[in-house]
């Protein structure tokens, strides 16, 4: 790979005030990390495959340790891939080449993608449940939210007018979305879940196991209206659990560990909510995100990218009638992010992280 300073970077990383301090006076080790989130953002991920390979294949591994990984949505899935076998960079290229596998026909029913999305787990990581329950090192929590006021219907029309009073409530504050939604994190019962008391909104935590990993995963990136949701996750309050991204979008949670948490992200900015990313002024707690070092694809290798940007959900509408055009698209983003991971590579261990590392 060609020396960093001869090309535009193809990261950004930015850090919290605590993790900023810290990095810059001794640089990040793998044996710093404890904590890892995933934000939802569906395609995106594929973008970020090989800097996931790299982290999770190859650095994380140097130091191995207890860690807990805590996701929403395609967040939550990267996860479970990685934590589904002792060779996670295959499960990340799988992961990957299934996601771009896909296809839907034009006006596709959320219960057609609901169905083919069980079947995309099942293939990922079926029969590998107790890996994942059992994985010596990895702990996985998985956010989802239990649907109320009249949110657990899945009729369109009816759907459609409770969110537009979820969203209506959300312009005048976040913490009105708390009759709307309950959040639930699903979360390996070896380890306390990775953040601090839940006060913002109503919240409950679950035991993860064999029967409720696919019901949950698959709970986390339903999306109101693309996909139905998921009814009585066993071992949670009876109801209908829907994306965990609608709360926690981009896991704006209060982390608790004891050292770095490192977040591998679509975008260098943290949203809190869903239905926050048309509001500017909503961004993440800088107490919350202290201890985050935040590690993106930079504007420059975005540019450099087919289309200009990551691939994303909005893609299936763009090349509808031609899957074969979007698949070479898609994978040509996954190609490229190998760079993302050589890069990240590089910054560590040589220490030139500290002088790419800006505040968050």
């Amino acid at each position: 790979m060609p020396a960093i300073h001869t090309r535009p970077p193809a990261l950004t990383i930015r850090a919290g005030r605590r993790a900023l301090e810290r990095v810059r006076e001794r640089g990040l080790a793998p044996e710093d990390v404890h904590v890892i989130p995933g934000a939802a953002g569906g395609p995106k991920a594929l973008g970020l495959s090989g800097l996931d390979q790299a982290i999770f294949g190859e650095w994380l591994p140097r130091a191995p340790q207890v860690r807990a990984l805590i996701g929403s949505s395609i967040g939550s899935w990267r996860f479970a891939a990685v934590a589904s076998s002792g060779d996670p960079a295959a499960q990340l290229a799988k992961l990957a080449e299934l996601y771009t596998c896909q296809r839907f026909s034009r006006g596709v029913s959320p219960m057609e993608v609901t169905r083919k999305s069980t079947l995309f787990l099942e293939e990922l990581l079926g029969g590998r449940e107790e890996t994942i329950l059992q994985h010596p090192w990895y702990r996985l929590n998985i956010v989802v939210v239990r649907s109320l006021a009249g949110l657990e219907d899945d009729a369109r029309n009816r759907l459609g007018l409770g969110l537009a009073k979820a969203i209506s409530a959300n312009m005048v504050s976040r913490r009105h979305l708390g009759r709307f939604f309950e959040r639930g994190i699903i979360h390996d019962q070896r380890l306390p879940t990775p953040v601090a008391k839940l006060v913002d909104f109503p919240s409950h935590q679950v035991p993860l196991s064999h029967e409720n990993l696919i019901p949950a995963l698959l709970a986390s990136a339903s999306i109101p209206l693309v996909m139905a949701g998921v009814r009585n996750i066993p071992g949670a309050p009876e109801g209908v659990y829907r994306d965990g991204g609608l709360l926690d979008y981009h896991l704006d949670l209060p982390f608790r560990q004891n050292g770095v948490v490192l977040y591998p992200h679509f975008t260098d900015k943290v949203i809190p909510g869903w239905f926050d990313k048309s509001l500017p002024w909503r961004r993440g707690d800088a107490g919350r995100l202290q201890d985050v070092v935040l590690v993106a694809p930079s504007r420059e290798y975005l540019a450099s990218l087919p289309d200009r940007k990551l691939p994303d959900r909005k893609d299936f509408e763009r090349y509808a009638g031609d899957d074969a055009g979007r698949e070479r698209t898609w994978r040509t983003a996954i190609a490229r992010s190998d760079r993302l991971g050589q890069e990240f590579l590089e910054l560590v261990e040589t220490g030139q992280i500290r002088d790419v590392l800006r505040p968050l």
